[in-house]
């Protein structure tokens, strides 16, 4: 397999292990802080003050103030679309209903993205890809603890965040052909979090100022905070590299990641079920991935090639 491939699956499957990790902490964050559109704004905030000090640090700020009002207008995009409106969904959904059905829901985000890029980003699979994504799907099916989806408010508003990150992928996939990773995260959590405090700021008025965390509650926040930005800085670095369907399919194991943690300590209950899912994902991941070196013209691109702009 040629190292073009290698170094994007490496960063997809760690942005895959930090988003399951993620998930499952979350869920107690949000609990234990009380707001989930405070407590997302928070989280939100401190990513983008890290990646706004490697802007910085990497002397990556020409980049921003060179660029053209058509490029300004997709960076804006993907703050919006993918860096405030979709958390202010997720974690409020997320309030309201299960840890797995919530991974389950969003790792729905590959069929998604899939749909997008086939007319705008000109994305195939190959029918062996195909097959080990439908092994990958059925590997989700037995997911120990999923007690099957309520179809409530909470469900669904995870699903429309969920559908937001998809197209934010796909204009993400064309944004990070001019700017650098690191630029185009920093435009995501920035522009969101800004967004996302106007929207308190409405909410809630000057009372805004006056709410404060206690160190549990600070605490979760940090962690997760902290698993935020490696989540981004890995997701959007693989994504520069590789086909936005790629990427999307192989983040799907995070929702085996929150299932293994729910299993050792939520339900405390790892079954023949569990050992299955973890097998035929071991299955359909490496037919996915050895297949899609073999496809020619496939979109990958080196980060030899491309050292410049990462």
């Amino acid at each position: 397999m040629s190292e073009k491939i290698i170094f994007p699956t490496i960063l997809a499957l760690a942005a895959a292990l930090v988003s399951g990790t993620n998930n499952f902490l979350t869920k107690i964050a949000t609990t234990s802080v009380g707001d989930p559109i405070i407590y997302t704004t928070l989280k939100n905030s401190i990513v983008a003050l890290i990646l706004f000090g490697l802007i910085l640090g990497f002397k990556k700020w020409p980049e921003i103030r060179n660029a053209t009002k058509k490029q300004t207008l997709k960076l804006i995009a993907i703050g919006i679309i993918g860096g405030s409106i979709p958390f202010a969904l997720y974690f409020t959904g997320l309030s309201q209903t299960n840890a797995i059905n919530a991974a389950l829901i969003h790792k729905t985000l590959f069929l998604w993205v899939f749909i997008f890029a086939i007319p705008f980003l000109k994305e195939r699979l190959s029918k062996l890809q195909i097959f080990g994504v439908a092994i990958i799907f059925t590997a989700n099916l037995f997911i120990g603890g999923f007690a099957g989806f309520k179809f409530n408010i909470g469900e669904l508003m995870i699903l429309g965040a969920t559908i937001l990150w998809a197209i934010e992928n796909i204009i993400a996939k064309k944004t990070l052909q001019e700017f650098s990773s690191q630029t185009v995260a920093a435009a995501r959590m920035i522009l969101g979090s800004l967004v996302l405090f106007l929207f308190l700021l409405v909410r809630n008025g000057s009372a805004v100022f006056s709410f404060s965390l206690n160190n549990e509650q600070w605490t979760w926040t940090i962690i997760t905070s902290i698993l935020l930005f490696g989540y981004v800085t890995l997701w959007y670095g693989a994504l520069k590299y590789a086909p936005a369907t790629y990427v999307a399919v192989l983040l799907v194991p995070a929702t085996l990641i929150t299932n293994i943690l729910s299993s050792i300590f939520v339900t405390h209950v790892f079954d023949g079920r569990s050992v299955l899912t973890v097998l035929l994902y071991i299955i359909g991941y490496s037919i996915f991935i050895v297949s899609a070196g073999k496809i020619k013209n496939s979109n990958f691109l080196s980060n030899k090639t491309s050292a410049t702009t990462t």
